[in-house]
């Protein structure tokens, strides 16, 4: 157990999935520690697992400038109300989760009273906006990379890091599945039945803007194929409604089943999917379910995208691999090319065997390599030892991170 005397650990975490692995990292935290305190900004996950919100950021999550002006007076009230719990000293450390825009601000107001500052799940500046290493630099101590390929971008630029591994696979590695839920969505063998995971996102944006081109394409699927059906993953009980409220009359006979808060029993009982380009691609990876990745932004953002990203996939799988194993595609404009994109790649899966075990082949490999489970209990050991909160022995865990940088070489 670790010395601290109730240490108060700051986080700030805007969203969904970073809320859920910030409440499998306290979790962590508190099994090294009792004595930890954690409050801030986050969501439902944190709140269950220990951690007093102040306010539930994970509402706000939001892409682009158009979207994030309306609520910027919000946003600087929230930094406003956390630098006045660092100048009362009621904060002893600060870990910022994902969401950069917002959590840049909390990282300057937080060095501003001599606060350590750490991040999880930080900014992919690898893939856009390079130039903002220098900030990174200035407000914040110790990033923890989640991605192999992040650990060596961040160590050619010179910035205090470990590599921990990503969150995700403990995520899956620990997600119990309902089996009685599971029994029932998978196909029975010799049934002849199949089924296809639809995954909006976790956003509302990426609902609203995704879902109408992924039901077009399950309606002409459908058609194709006439022995699928498709299991659509709802990250909540808004995004199911709004998802429902889709279908029209003409969808009565479309085999669909909505669910809630069952996306792992969704992916383990599907064949494949299609799917909103975002971190969920890494439980597909993690399952061994191939996917067909889509992204749909406005012309502004993607003109902006086109200048500023310096990776060429939209996918974290195809990004760890260094290859495209998901077909994906940014859809802009017409919304018929994504249309035409998703039903072309889905019946590719469900019509070439050969094509489809080369897929799982390939994410077989990928996970043996880059996707074990982990990352949560040594995220928790390396924040405990960089904040002086822990006895841990400091060469114990250089040996750990040693070891991963020699097998990503």
């Amino acid at each position: 157990m670790g010395t601290s005397r109730g240490k108060t650990l700051f986080l700030s975490v805007g969203e969904p999935s970073g809320d859920q692995h910030a409440g499998r990292l306290i979790r962590e935290l508190r099994r090294h520690d009792g004595n930890l305190r954690f409050r801030g900004f986050g969501g439902p996950v944190m709140s269950e697992a220990g951690c007093e919100i102040d306010h539930d950021l994970t509402r706000l999550a939001v892409v682009g400038l158009v979207e994030v002006l309306p609520k910027l007076r919000e946003f600087f009230r929230l930094a406003d109300a956390a630098e006045e719990l660092f100048r009362r000293g009621d904060v002893d450390g600060v870990l910022l989760v994902d969401f950069p825009g917002f959590n840049w601000h909390i990282a300057k107001r937080a060095k501003k009273y001599g606060l350590p500052v750490h991040y999880y799940l930080p900014p992919q500046l690898w893939a856009w906006g390079g130039w903002r290493v220098r900030k990174l630099r200035r407000s914040v101590d110790h990033v923890m990379s989640v991605l192999r390929l992040e650990q060596r971008w961040y160590d050619e630029h010179q910035v205090p890091n470990t590599y921990v591994g990503h969150p995700f696979f403990d995520a899956v590695a620990e997600q119990p599945l309902d089996d009685r839920l599971l029994e029932r969505l998978t196909p029975e063998p010799g049934r002849g039945q199949r089924s296809v995971a639809v995954l909006p996102g976790s956003r509302d944006h990426e609902v609203h803007q995704n879902f109408p081109l992924m039901l077009d394409a399950m309606r002409r699927i459908a058609a194709r194929h006439p022995d699928v059906r498709f299991l659509l993953g709802a990250h909540r009980d808004a995004h199911a409604l709004w998802c429902r409220d889709r279908l029209h009359e003409q969808d009565r006979g479309l085999p669909v089943e909505i669910f809630v808060g069952r996306t792992s029993e969704v992916i383990e009982a599907c064949e494949c999917a299609m799917m909103v380009s975002g971190s969920v691609s890494l439980e597909l990876l993690a399952r061994g379910k191939p996917a067909a990745v889509i992204y749909r932004v406005g012309r502004i953002l993607h003109t902006y995208a086109r200048l500023m990203v310096n990776v060429k996939s939209i996918t974290l799988v195809n990004l760890m691999a260094g290859r495209a194993i998901f077909p994906e595609m940014v859809s802009v404009g017409r919304p018929e090319p994504g249309i035409e994109f998703l039903e072309r790649s889905v019946c590719a899966m469900l019509e070439d065997r050969f094509y489809y075990d080369s897929l799982v082949e390939q994410l077989a490999e990928l996970r043996a390599s880059q996707g074990s489970p982990g990352g949560i209990a040594r995220a928790a050991a390396v924040l405990l030892d960089q904040f002086g909160w822990t006895g841990l022995d400091r060469p114990q865990l250089e040996s750990v991170t040693d070891g991963q940088r020699k097998a990503a070489a």
